[in-house]
């Protein structure tokens, strides 16, 4: 069949993975949180925090951007987490 006529893609779709890179009292962290918190739960997707200040390489590498989301261990956005893109960018 030609490929101009299959419909969708038939490749089994990925398992996604977001994680947070936060550090204790930040209350743009905890925004954060609540945004991933939230976009993961409605769509099914896991996600996991590492704290900034027990992890050198990660202090190292973000530690004037967090909080930091990644996707799939790329990194997505930094600061302020929008819903709107978070949701896109995981759908």
């Amino acid at each position: 069949m030609s490929p101009l006529f299959r419909r969708g893609d038939r490749r089994t779709p990925q398992p996604r993975l977001v994680t947070l890179i936060r550090k204790p009292g930040c209350h743009l962290c905890d925004d954060a949180q609540g945004v991933v918190e939230k976009v993961c739960a409605d769509l099914g997707v896991p996600w996991e925090q590492k704290d900034i200040t027990q992890d050198e390489e990660l202090n190292r590498e973000y530690w004037e951007q967090i909080p930091v989301v990644l996707i799939d261990g790329a990194q997505h956005t930094f600061w302020r987490v929008s819903e709107e893109r978070l949701r896109k960018a995981l759908t």
